[in-house]
């Protein structure tokens, strides 16, 4: 081949090859531009551009008179495009003082000089979404929208109000575990009230899109995609407030008293099986707070509490009745190889009593005899009455965590010759301490078992979409002869028995003491001995309207027994019961009384009192030009109104007032009020007449303090 022949080879195969690579560029081109083009650019404006999801507003917890358990409350970040269209340099400069300014005096965190120095470096960065303020409130949101520049909105002003919000309760510790919290693991939410009506209440999630600024910040653009989010249904509960207080305090007390592990209480009403009041309190770290919800959740041999049912199936099959009588000799009785005592035992025993007796005095010999002597041929018979009482069955509360009852069954494997005697007095039985509320509710419902009830009904912006009514387990749990000699037994344990120390001055308490020894899972029931106390029951006893159990863990001192250590807890709970629910009060028929003493009237806001004592038909004797706040003076027959001063900066003197009126007056002030105790204010930190500064602290002592 000559020379020139292999040049032209050359040249050709390199013109061949650089065609062939500008081909296949080509072609790559041509394939990412108009095949793989719209799946670049999008995936290109998902970068750039994303979809948020907005959270409803959750819907509110509420008591059975409306007042609020738990709610969302909305908080704010204020941030600011520094370059937006309408915030011209003109605008900024013009009102950058004036915003500063406003901004110092309603936070009180920085000086108005660094707040407008921020807010130029800001500017001359040119951010668009600088975060001005974080967690602010509504009330100071409201204030912000009127603020040089910011009032000029978000395309004009460059504002933007970002909201979220936190969940929070009112009444802090007061049944928390019952109204639940917000989990957030796989499993969800599954915790309270929260949990078992999250449904209702999360409501549907919006969407927002935002635009990708420099760095991680996202800034939310109008788009037609944009999906408002819709408010959650709140939900109203049977709790009072008042009576949950009640509860919360007695129990309370009792634990610290008796140094306990832990203590639940359950207050009913009978009819309708409201719960009322439920408290659960577990020795954490030097205190008690709700950390388990024992109430729903534990579920343990309930002790002599048990023996009621257990008599009730002894009675319905006609072994015994109330009259005949059961020899428990010394106190002791050898049944296989275990023996069994009663608390007289040290004294000698109560020899030969009646059936009646056997509940009131609580006697372990005398149920063991009874049962086992009744049903020693056929165990079957008694285990599958307690069965046909729904002693077995979960009660389907709807919030999760509910402990399964256990009645042991003969044949089974834990069946055994004592089984029977032992359940005679409530051990191979496991209860929750609701369940075992629900049977003696049962009972002072004239034999009708409803069902706890926790929720009345749904709301949607106050207008009620669902309510639910009382579900009835079982419409009977036994004859009204047998339901009548119950009655009589458990009035009898509180008037002649173990619990004689319960006797209410006004009104009659019918219930049953429970003292279990605690099965202890390494040493079973041998060593150092553990006890749980009990008391449950109902009252008024001549007509029920309430039902209650109260149930305290491990008391770590040497009283454990039932009507010493859980009973004191039940009573202070009737009397309170009693002493606010006029129903249960018999009238005073004297039409002809008249008001005999001028009451005492506190200091406060004067149109408030006025209306008051109007509306009480007190005479008031009224100063001319009355101002906005008033002292008031008690007179022979009347009670005399004069203006208290309220001068700008000066202390004012907030002495004899409520301390609704207090708190009002001064935090309008922009002083921190510090409240010591409740009832009305006695003394004030600060002199009346004393110049103020926004941001001072002031402490009120109030007429009843705590210790």
């Amino acid at each position: 081949m000559s020379i020139k022949k292999d040049i032209l080879w050359r040249i050709g195969l390199v013109y061949i090859t650089v065609f062939l690579f500008a081909l296949v560029i080509t072609s790559k081109v041509m394939y990412l531009q108009f095949i793989k083009g719209e799946e670049w650019k999008q995936k290109s404006e998902e970068e750039r551009v994303k979809n948020f999801k907005i959270p409803a507003h959750r819907g509110d917890i509420y008591a059975c008179d409306l007042r609020l358990l738990s709610s969302s409350v909305p908080y704010y970040e204020v941030r600011m495009d520094m370059k937006a269209d309408g915030v011209t340099d003109k605008v900024f400069y013009k009102n950058i003082d004036s915003l500063s300014y406003c901004l110092a005096t309603l936070f009180w965190d920085k000086s108005k000089d660094e707040y407008k120095r921020a807010l130029i470096n800001a500017r001359k960065r040119g951010d668009r979404y600088y975060a001005v303020k974080t967690d602010v409130n509504y009330l100071q949101l409201k204030k912000l929208k009127k603020f040089p520049i910011f009032r000029l909105g978000r395309y004009k002003g460059g504002v933007v109000f970002a909201e979220r919000s936190k969940r929070v309760n009112p009444h802090e510790n007061l049944a928390t575990r019952t109204i639940g919290y917000l989990s957030q693991g796989q499993s969800g939410n599954i915790v309270g009230i929260e949990g078992a009506y999250d449904s209702y209440l999360a409501g549907t999630e919006g969407l927002l899109r935002k635009q990708k600024l420099s760095g991680s910040d996202w800034m939310p653009i109008d788009d037609d995609a944009n999906v408002d989010p819709k408010d959650g249904s709140s939900v109203v509960t049977t709790i009072d407030v008042d009576l949950q207080d009640v509860a919360h305090r007695a129990l309370l007390k009792q634990l610290q008293l008796h140094q306990a592990q832990y203590g639940t209480v359950v207050l009913m009403e009978v009819a309708s099986g409201d719960v009322k009041a439920i408290v659960n309190l577990k020795e954490y770290s030097g205190t008690y707070r709700e950390v388990y919800n024992y109430a729903i959740g534990a579920s343990l041999e309930p002790g002599s509490t048990f023996k009621v049912p257990a008599i009730m199936a002894a009675l319905e099959d006609g072994y015994v009745d109330l009259d005949d009588t059961v020899d428990t000799k010394n106190g002791t009785f050898k049944y296989y190889d275990i023996t069994i005592t009663d608390e007289s035992a040290e004294h000698g025993g109560y020899g030969r009593i009646s059936v009646q007796q056997v509940i009131e005095k609580s006697s372990n010999v005398g149920m063991a005899k009874i049962i086992t002597e009744a049903y020693k041929g056929n165990p079957r018979q008694f285990v599958d009455h307690l069965i046909n009482m729904g002693l077995n069955k979960e009660l389907g509360l709807g919030i999760k965590g509910e402990g399964k009852p256990m009645l042991n069954y003969p044949g089974e494997k834990y069946w055994s010759g004592v089984s029977l005697g032992q359940m005679s007095y409530g051990y191979e039985v496991k209860m929750t301490p609701l369940q075992i509320l629900t049977f003696y509710n049962a009972i002072a419902n004239e034999g009708k078992m409803v069902k706890p009830r926790f929720v009345k009904e749904i709301r949607f912006h106050g207008k009620t979409e669902l309510t639910f009514p009382t579900q009835v387990i079982k419409s009977s749990i036994c004859s009204r002869s047998t339901l009548g000699k119950v009655n009589k037994m458990l009035e009898g344990v509180v008037t002649e028995g173990t619990a004689v120390n319960l006797k209410a001055s006004n009104f009659k308490i019918a219930g049953k003491t429970g003292t279990t020894q605690i099965f202890n899972e390494k040493y079973g029931y041998k060593g150092k001995m553990s006890y749980q106390a009990s008391f449950v029951g109902y009252f008024p006893a001549e007509n029920p309207k309430y039902s209650c159990i109260v149930v305290i863990n491990s008391p770590s001192k040497d009283v454990y027994y039932g009507n010493q250590v859980a009973g004191p807890v039940f009573l202070e709970i009737a009397n309170k019961v009693y002493s606010t629910s006029l129903s249960l009060q018999e009238a005073i028929n004297d039409k002809g009384s008249k008001m005999v003493e001028i009451p005492f009237s506190k200091n406060g806001y004067s149109k408030e009192t006025i209306t008051a004592l109007e509306k009480l038909n007190i005479k008031t004797v009224v100063d001319k030009n009355l101002g906005d706040w008033v002292y008031t003076q008690k007179e022979d027959n009347c009670i005399k109104l004069g203006t208290k001063r309220n001068i700008e900066n000066l202390m004012p003197d907030v002495v004899s007032m409520g301390l609704k009126d207090a708190l009002y007056l001064l935090e309008n002030k922009g002083l921190i009020v510090e409240v010591v105790g409740r009832g009305s204010i006695k003394k004030q930190s600060i002199i009346p007449g004393t110049r103020i500064n926004k941001g001072q602290k002031v402490v009120l002592e109030l007429s009843f303090t705590e210790g």
